[in-house]
């Protein structure tokens, strides 16, 4: 019985845990009760305590406990925002609105706990987005301070629970704020849900612009009763439910919300002959052919609106690869290959370009992986006149297969090389290649006639 017993004051030590004047009171509960106290006395002297507002028995009375705060502090207002403890007001503000406009009853009609999520971020941005009521909250936490034993010089601190702000009024104010004045009627056009199409373009579409055309379905006003939803000819009665109002009081805890009328779904009026044609729904779809103008320099995801009727859609972009270009940013990447002639010899070489074809230099002792800048080849930035760069990376493209001339001349240049690291086919060590020894003046004369026409030759070979 005693184990039984010590397992529900260690429980009640975690639960308290939360809040330091709970934890004080709880402390001081938890030492009125004898250990030898049998199970049952304690589970009536808790009950007891809790019901009569943290009074404990024998005598003791602990601070003035309320139940309520108990469950406020269940969650850190800071965490229900998902800010930290110095945000600013703007930074909370911010926070509320984001969360709020994520959770509003009217966009979560299948979440049942969407609307006590919108009420608990309510209640949060109520007190710290009161300075003073930040102040308390930071010191006392939810359970707050109580005025019973409070002095006259002393204040009143807040207590959650005893809010009586509107959640949706709350969301009206902060709404409006942000959306430059916009009236709270336009919510519901706000949270429409906008279709979404995908259009496939071509790497050379996407980086120069294009003029494409989109099949798409879109529900506009039906054309039989023009959005109405009755029979033409027919009248529609005022929706009891809501008196006409199409909003609904509905109480969660201790906050009223308003919300849409479910009875007539915020339109305020019941329709008793629905329209033939769109069976009292209002809308019709439609297939329209969409012409859309693709902006040069759009990249793979990115997505515009566009306007459709009455109505807008999302259009995202889905760039196929080029089996030539490589992207990245505004910038692309690009290779070009050259014979082994140039890359010791140097030239020009063609490169293929995004706009046109390119002539690229070839500097003498070009390197395989050597990268020539074209400066404002590139994509064009949306949005502005610049242009990106456009990178060719050299690759130096090797014969599989040569002549016996070539060969000839190839062993010929390989005798002469002095810095290779190993050994090369057809060519001895002990022709004196890499042996360092120094000829006369009249001899290195003649090897620079004759190195001068090998190469000449190599040069004609390959051009």
């Amino acid at each position: 019985m005693h184990q039984n017993l010590y397992k529900k004051w260690i429980k009640c030590f975690l639960w308290s845990k939360k809040d330091k004047i709970f934890y004080s009171k709880a402390t001081s509960f938890l030492t009125s009760i004898g250990p030898d106290t049998p199970y049952f006395v304690f589970t009536m002297f808790l009950c007891l305590f809790l019901s009569t507002g943290g009074t404990c028995p024998r005598g003791t009375t602990c601070h003035s406990f309320h139940s309520s705060s108990i469950f406020a502090n269940k969650q850190d207002f800071y965490e229900v925002l998902g800010v930290s403890r110095s945000a600013s007001q703007k930074e909370i503000k911010k926070a509320y609105y984001q969360l709020a406009k994520k959770y509003h009853p009217d966009t979560n009609t299948n979440d049942p706990e969407a609307k006590e999520k919108f009420a608990k971020l309510a209640e949060a941005y109520e007190v710290l987005s009161d300075e003073l009521k930040r102040k308390q909250y930071d010191a006392y936490g939810t359970t707050g301070f109580d005025p019973n034993r409070a002095g006259a010089g002393q204040q009143q601190y807040y207590r959650a629970g005893g809010s009586s702000i509107d959640p949706e009024e709350l969301f009206r104010k902060i709404f409006g704020e942000f959306s430059g004045g916009m009236g709270f009627g336009d919510i519901h056009n706000m949270f429409d849900q906008r279709p979404e199409y995908v259009m496939e373009l071509t790497f050379t579409e996407a980086a120069k612009g294009a003029n494409k055309e989109l099949s798409v379905n879109i529900e506009d006003n039906c054309p039989r009763c023009d959005g109405k939803g009755n029979e033409p000819g027919t009248k529609v009665s005022l929706c009891h439910f809501c008196n006409g109002t199409g909003m609904e009081s509905i109480s969660t805890g201790p906050f009223m919300m308003r919300s849409s009328c479910r009875r007539c779904r915020g339109k305020g009026s019941i329709i008793n002959t629905p329209c033939a044609l769109c069976r009292g729904s209002g809308q019709t779809k439609k297939r329209h052919t969409v012409a859309v103008p693709v902006p040069a320099g759009v990249d793979n995801g990115q997505t515009v609106r566009m306007s459709v009727g009455t109505k807008e859609i999302l259009i995202t972009f889905r760039v196929q690869k080029s089996p030539v270009f490589r992207r990245n940013g505004a910038d692309i990447h690009s290779e070009a290959f050259i014979s082994i002639a140039q890359a010791i010899l140097g030239g020009t070489a063609t490169a293929q370009g995004l706009y046109e074809s390119i002539s690229i230099v070839i500097p003498a002792g070009c390197e395989a992986d050597q990268v020539i800048r074209l400066q404002g080849k590139g994509i064009r930035r949306m949005n502005s006149f610049s242009y990106g760069d456009h990178y060719v990376h050299i690759k130096i493209k090797v014969p599989k297969k040569v002549t016996q001339r070539q060969r000839s001349l190839l062993l010929s240049y390989a005798e002469e090389e002095t810095d290779v690291q190993g050994t090369i086919n057809g060519v001895s060590p002990s022709t004196g290649r890499g042996s360092g020894t120094k000829h006369s003046t009249s001899e290195e004369k003649q090897e620079q006639k004759e190195e001068g026409g090998f190469f000449s030759k190599l040069k004609k070979m390959f051009s």
